[in-house]
């Protein structure tokens, strides 16, 4: 494991991988994927394991088989049940049949997901969650059974989740045409957050174009080496002479770079280009959240409108001593007492959205100072191999050279 996913198991919290037997710790790895089923109903499953000296999960390891079904079930109770946390994403789910089940998917795939319920599991409010526990303790057949019970919200996608951002925007749409009353916020410190993070997602996403690019790049290189490698090698058999055998070294040192840079290829895939689509992913779930606080603050606001009409309404029953008083007061009563429930819920996403920001800003830093940092050191790494290769051949090129024109020396 390099030193990004190790950061990223732990981003917006730090959980040890090396426990201590002193402090609490829950740490959680994500290893052996294996194809199950054949077909459309075919799956891959992963095994969890999860150190801990949590009382509740009473023991020290628990092990687990899950599936990516499974992950997605924890990832939108937690949406719900958390308002105001950013809850980590998930990887996308490909429904392309010949990358679904390749290798270098599937591991992509088993890091995302070990960083993700490491991400949960180091969180101080999301580690004490019953569906956390559900998750790394139950076996599979309570898993089962709790995934087909869900209903409503649980029902949603991942994906689903950004409708309802849409759906937000869709009413400031209404707004400007003049359908509806406005009911944003105005607040300068929040503007701030919300245009930092919808520029971030841009900066991010053009960040990890390019570093598509570059991999797709070095794929391209490395197999354009190894034709070339193995045309010149047929080369060098049509020649007894050094020069044949100079032809044989150059094509070796041309496969061997091949392969080279085949690997920096699959480094930079995992090491750089997943870490910067997996913060494009984090922002997303980042706009789930603001989209929530928008409704929170939506409901609040209409609340609070329903509730200066109940209370005309009511001055009005008063005076003339309607018998539907009593009725009203008590519709009266109970609107006061959802008013108060909204205005909670409304400044507890704000309190708990400022927590996060700045947590996933300090985070982020550290995250992309190692994903930036591992890309310069293959890059370098890469170029000096390069470099020592043909270097080497220079010599044995430039003597063939010498006696091609001075056969008589």
């Amino acid at each position: 494991m390099n030193a990004l996913q190790r950061s990223g198991s732990d981003s917006m919290a730090q959980s040890p991988r090396s426990p201590t037997s002193q402090a609490p710790y829950l740490t959680v790895s994500v290893t052996d994927p294996a194809k199950m089923g054949n077909g459309v109903q075919a799956y891959i499953s992963y095994k969890v394991i999860t150190k801990t000296n949590f009382p509740e999960y009473q023991g020290p390891e628990k092990i687990v088989i899950r599936r990516y079904s499974d992950f997605v079930w924890l990832r939108d109770r937690l949406f719900e049940k958390y308002k105001g946390i950013f809850i980590p994403p998930l990887p996308e789910k490909s429904t392309v049949e010949k990358f679904r089940f390749s290798a270098e998917f599937i591991e992509m795939r088993r890091q995302a997901l070990d960083v993700f319920v490491n991400r949960v599991a180091s969180h101080h409010e999301l580690q004490q969650s019953e569906d956390l526990r559900t998750f790394l303790l139950e076996d599979e057949q309570t898993m089962e059974r709790e995934r087909s019970q869900e209903t409503g919200i649980f029902k949603k996608k991942p994906a689903d989740f950004m409708q309802i951002f849409k759906d937000v925007q869709s009413k400031v749409s209404d707004v400007v045409l003049g359908k509806e009353k406005p009911v944003e916020e105005s607040n300068p410190e929040y503007e701030k957050q919300k245009n930092y993070i919808f520029q971030l997602e841009d900066h991010l996403a053009e960040a990890q174009k390019h570093a598509y690019r570059l991999v797709k790049r070095h794929r391209e290189l490395g197999q354009s080496l190894s034709d070339f490698g193995k045309a010149v090698k047929l080369l060098g058999t049509c020649e007894g002479n050094s020069l044949g055998k100079a032809f044989s070294e150059l094509g070796a040192k041309s496969e061997m770079l091949s392969i080279k840079l085949q690997r920096e290829a699959h480094h930079l895939l995992m090491s750089f280009e997943e870490p910067l689509k997996d913060y494009v992913r984090a922002v997303q779930s980042i706009k789930a959240t603001i989209a929530e606080r928008a409704i929170a603050f939506r409901n609040h606001c209409e609340l609070a409108e329903t509730i200066k009409f109940k209370e005309i309404d009511l001055n009005k029953l008063r005076l003339t001593r309607s018998e539907k008083l009593a009725d009203a007061e008590r519709e009266y009563e109970q609107l006061k007492a959802d008013g108060k429930e909204s205005k909670r819920k409304f400044e507890t996403i704000v309190k708990l959205m400022n927590q996060e920001i700045a947590r996933f800003q300090e985070q982020k830093t550290i995250d992309m100072g190692v994903a930036f940092h591992e890309f310069a050191k293959g890059q370098a790494n890469l170029a000096k191999s390069i470099a020592e290769a043909w270097r080497s051949l220079l010599p044995k090129l430039e003597a063939c050279s010498f006696f091609v024109q001075n056969p008589d020396a």
